[in-house]
């Protein structure tokens, strides 16, 4: 381990993250009127936390340029990967602590609620530990606006950011692009691993650009348009008002968010390719079936679909909602912010059926589609499970047969094989032992002084704490449903459940093997 390249690539993206925080600066002054004294607080916090972020990033780099001239290769960035994530969400701490927010009136943040934040937003997680939103005095409106943004750096991932205006990282370049962007089955858009980081964040400011213009024509002011595009895009969840996306009443605004939150779903390797086809001047259902042919991609609307129609069927029998309409609307914004891990809400599905908060809990482990901003396990280790799975039970009855997997006409290798497996059994493993601990360490007060929930659903509602956080989603179900927040778990359960946020972000293993001692010797 060359500790002088990982404090040098450490280095750089401090000050990346110091110089991403200028943005929200802007936002501390009203287009009318003064700029009052919490505002105010909260403009100097940042240029407070700005300050930290450059002095650290510039002493990293600054020790790092000892051995300038050595190479990142794969430890090194795994390393920074998983080191860069933790840099980053305490560096992107600072805002809130400098700024003197509150999680609630006479509450301040502690370092444990403001770190806990942080980590939510650029894993793009969404699960928040503020009870009020819409109050001036809590949260000022430039920290709120760094809160959102952190959910868009961390969406196509701050470090193929950091490897797109960078680049010349060679090898260690590409298997740090490869932890960013995950899945069984991952190639490069281009040959150059710097021009398929640069295509990539192209895409997504594209998509965020063409979004917030849609809200803003839908009469969503700029400083929401942007924030909720941010979420949008980044499959994170973090909104502007208490009622998320609810706040606008089930209008052209919500099936603008559903629309991008499944096209944020979606392989930005297809897009690339569609784009491709596109100056190749190819016919326009050519393209089209550049998508329809990927077999991911098929399953993943096959689920949406699927889960929609499930979920109309069991709140139409339960009579919930009084029209078909507003069934299906519920139903399809619950299935998409659910399966792409976004997180907003527009109901809180917390009132729902059993049956329907359970397929809910099952869509928690899907997650979108791998080289998307989405969490989860992803559809396309689903899709090869079930393969793996036939085929085991065609070789109980004929064993002597040799078949290999096949996706969209490519032999799927014995080791992707293996790897999918293991992670399964490793997800699981994780899943079930968090939600254990979570159990033993959190006092039974918390669901003892709620008015709506009692001790008797401590075990899902921390059951769906930890799938919530491990796949990145946000909202659980109980005292961690759509309208409720993460304010009331211990500082002992909250470092607990950003671990796993970042377990779930980096999919495991950037992060597993930061513990693992022969990780960090030299040879």
């Amino acid at each position: 381990m060359n500790w002088y390249v990982v404090a040098r690539m450490l280095g750089m993206l401090g000050l990346l993250v110091g110089a991403s925080m200028s943005f929200s600066l802007p936002w501390a002054f009203p287009i009318v009127g003064k700029v009052d004294t919490f505002e105010s607080r909260g403009f100097w916090g940042i240029v407070a936390s700005i300050a930290c972020s450059l002095a650290v990033g510039g002493t990293l780099y600054l020790y790092g340029r000892i051995d300038k001239h050595a190479s990142i290769l794969r430890k090194e960035a795994l390393a920074t990967v998983g080191l860069g994530w933790i840099l980053a969400g305490v560096l992107g701490a600072l805002p809130f602590l400098l700024s003197g927010c509150q999680i609630a009136p006479a509450s301040k943040m502690t370092i444990i609620d403001a770190i806990f934040e942080s980590i939510s937003g650029f894993t793009t997680t969404g699960a928040s530990v503020f009870r009020e939103l819409e109050d001036p005095n809590l949260l000022p409106r430039c920290v709120m606006f760094w809160r959102c943004f952190t959910h868009w750096l961390g969406g196509m991932g701050i470090i193929v950011l950091f490897v797109a205006i960078l680049g010349q990282l060679g090898a260690g370049g590409k298997a740090m692009l490869k932890r960013e962007v995950p899945g069984p089955i991952t190639e490069s858009v281009r040959p150059r691993v710097q021009e398929s980081a640069m295509v990539m964040w192209a895409i997504y400011v594209a998509l965020t650009g063409i979004e917030t213009i849609l809200l803003l024509f839908s009469k969503v002011p700029l400083y929401d348009a942007l924030c909720h595009s941010f979420g949008t895009l980044a499959t994170g969840g973090f909104s502007t008002h208490n009622a998320s996306a609810g706040h606008y009443g089930g209008g052209i605004v919500e099936w603008i968010i559903v629309i991008f939150m499944i096209l944020a779903g979606v392989n930005f390797s297809l897009y690339f390719l569609v784009f491709r086809q596109q100056r190749d001047e190819t016919r326009w259902y050519q393209r089209i079936s550049l998508l329809t042919s990927d077999a991911e991609f098929r399953a993943y609307l096959s689920i949406i679909g699927v889960v929609t129609i499930l979920l109309m069927v069991t709140l139409t029998s339960n009579q919930v909602y009084g029209s078909l309409w507003t069934t299906f609307r519920h139903s399809l914004f619950a299935t998409v912010t659910i399966i792409t891990t976004t997180g907003f809400g527009s109901e809180d599905f917390s009132n729902w059926s059993e049956f329907a908060k359970g397929l809910l809990f099952l869509l928690m482990f899907m997650g979108g589609c791998a080289g998307s901003t989405g969490g989860g396990i992803k559809v396309i280790r689903w899709v090869l499970l079930a393969k793996i799975f036939f085929l085991e039970i065609e070789k109980s009855f004929r064993p002597n047969i040799v078949r290999p997997i096949r996706l969209g006409g490519t032999v799927i290798d014995e080791r992707i094989r293996n790897d999918v497996v293991v992670y399964f059994c490793m997800m699981m493993a994780l899943f079930l032992g968090s939600w254990l601990l979570l159990i033993t360490i959190e006092p039974d007060t918390m669901w003892n002084n709620h008015p709506d929930h009692g001790a008797a659903e401590k075990l899902l509602d921390c059951g769906t704490a930890v799938a919530a956080t491990l796949n990145n989603i946000g909202p659980g179900l109980g005292v961690v449903g759509p309208k409720e927040n993460f304010s009331g778990f211990s500082q002992q359960g909250k470092v607990l459940l950003t671990l796993l946020m970042l377990l779930g972000r980096l999919e495991l293993f950037a992060v597993l093997v930061l513990f693992s001692p022969q990780f960090w010797r030299k040879q």
